[in-house]
């Protein structure tokens, strides 16, 4: 205990001893220590005969366990003798000519754990007839290996007093000798340096910067949750006060809530609109005077559009009335459809439903992190962070489709979308049931309360007059009309879905 205490004494007392010189031609003889500090220092002493050069190539980036590449850095470099020596591009190269040097160096990163493992000779140009090396350290090892390729050294052992020492006799060109000793634990601090390797398992090795990707990737995807969940509850959006009552009539002008148009309603209430609500479009175009009904029933352009229409009513007055005249038999051997882009952008600019906006940038954020993956996969690594990326917009857009659609808002409306016709008609003047009757009418369709609508104003002992259909028709006549309508767009709509599944099946 003594000797080793008074070894460990001496040989952390300074740098690395002269080494001896080699006996033998074209032999080197090398000393090893490690410093407190980790860090490896290594002296070499090679001879070289006369008439010949020798080099040596050691790489400092040597494939690792788990994708993963071990970096070596030397620094330090001195050479006592003739020839050259440097680092550049991760590799240690020596340019020896003839005679003896000595090579004098630094290694960082040569400390994993416990282990400090170093390549003291090999990769020369030329065959070393012998190769003697030893190694010091604070402590006194508790293990020793050395192997050339898959092959032991010929011997490798702690002497007496505790110095490691290594040898072998003909180490051929281009072989390499690796010495790995075991120090007690605590001997002196790890420092080895692992890196992504530069294949493509190394490019999704988990790196510092991944781990932090993938927290707060962990932080979004509970984040997007609690969202959901919030909203989903309905405490998310903030209330908003009730901009009116439920369909009423004041001053003889009938008013629906907050301005619903007979095309939302579908929408609000059942969260998708089909031909229900595009013949109640169509039915409250003609009562605004935009559209005339005559027998046929034929509908025709009354008056042409401007800015008191919507862009889906809009859309509906082309698409329905393109040019000329069209009765329902011809409406009924048509493909047409509520304008559901016009009418979703129209319900999220009144703020009854949420835009999609975050859905789509989260498809495109996707299709980044996808691009991103791959373009860091095939160049500098670290492709769990385009990984991370995609599923970063896939956790947006399942955000967005995870949300209510409707708003808290567009919930207060769809929850006032009710009795149009709990409106007390024998309440109304003459003047007032004409224009009361015909502008419920495409109300009571789209709530399905049209024949109680109807029903009340035909019971009348003086049924209004319908002004914006030709000759003189009653209540109940109207409402067929209107049934008729729906029925039309009901058909064509059925058509289109047996073509869909005859060209399916053909």
């Amino acid at each position: 205990m003594l000797a080793g205490a008074l070894l460990a004494l001496v040989l952390t007392a300074g740098p690395a001893d002269q080494p001896p010189l080699p006996t033998v031609p074209q032999s080197a003889e090398i000393q090893l220590k490690v410093q407190r500090d980790g860090s490896l220092s290594v002296a070499e002493a090679i001879s070289v005969p006369e008439g010949m050069t020798m080099d040596r190539r050691v790489p400092l980036r040597v494939p690792a366990a788990h994708h993963r590449d071990r970096v070596y850095g030397v620094r330090d470099v001195v050479l006592e003798g003739s020839g050259t020596a440097s680092v550049d591009n991760d590799v240690f190269t020596v340019h020896l000519t003839p005679g003896t040097s000595i090579v004098r160096y630094t290694v960082d990163g040569a400390v994993a754990g416990n282990q400090v493992t170093w390549e003291p000779a090999g990769g020369w140009s030329a065959d070393l007839k012998f190769v003697r090396a030893s190694f010091a350290a604070p402590k006194i090892p508790v293990a020793v290996d050395c192997v050339i390729g898959d092959l032991p050294c010929a011997a490798a052992q702690i002497d007496h007093a505790g110095l490691t020492r290594f040898s072998q006799q003909d180490l051929a060109a281009g072989r390499r000798m690796t010495a790995t000793v075991e120090l007690p634990d605590g001997t002196v601090p790890a420092n080895e340096v692992l890196v992504p390797a530069k294949t493509l398992g190394g490019a999704f090795v988990v790196t510092t910067p991944v781990a932090w990707a993938w927290a707060a990737f962990g932080v979004l995807l509970l984040a997007a949750a609690a969202w959901v969940l919030l909203a989903r509850r309905g405490h998310f959006h903030v209330k908003v006060p009730s901009p009116g009552g439920h369909f009423h009539v004041k001053a003889g002008e009938f008013a629906s809530p907050a301005g619903v148009l007979p095309g939302h309603v579908g929408l609000l209430l059942r969260g998708r609109a089909g031909p229900l609500d595009l013949a109640a479009t169509v039915l409250d175009l003609a009562v605004r005077n935009y559209l005339w009904v005559s027998d046929g029933p034929t509908l025709a352009r009354r008056n042409p559009p401007d800015e008191h229409l919507t862009g889906f009513e809009r859309a509906v007055y082309e698409a329905v009335v393109p040019d000329e005249a069209v009765t329902l038999a011809e409406l009924r051997q048509r493909h047409l459809e509520v304008p559901r882009a016009e009418l979703a952008a129209d319900v999220v600019r009144r703020g009854w439903f949420a835009t999609r906006r975050l859905g789509r940038a989260g498809i495109r954020i996707f299709c980044y992190g996808v691009f991103l993956t791959v373009l860091l996969a095939l160049t500098a690594g670290y492709a769990q962070l385009g990984v991370v990326l995609a599923l970063a917009g896939a956790v947006a857009a399942g955000t967005s489709a995870a949300l209510p659609a409707r708003r808290r808002a567009g919930a207060d409306v769809a929850r006032r979308l009710r009795g149009v016709a709990e409106i007390r008609v024998k309440d109304l003047g003459k003047p007032q049931r004409e224009l009361v009757f015909s502008r419920g009418l495409p109300y009571a369709l789209a709530l399905g309360e049209l024949a109680v609508w109807v029903a009340a104003f035909d019971g009348l002992k003086q049924p209004p007059p319908v002004y914006w259909h030709a000759g003189d028709i009653t209540p109940d006549q109207a409402g067929s009309f209107a049934t008729a309508l729906a029925g039309t767009f009901a058909a064509a709509h059925r058509g289109h879905l047996r073509e869909l599944v005859s060209g399916k099946a053909g």
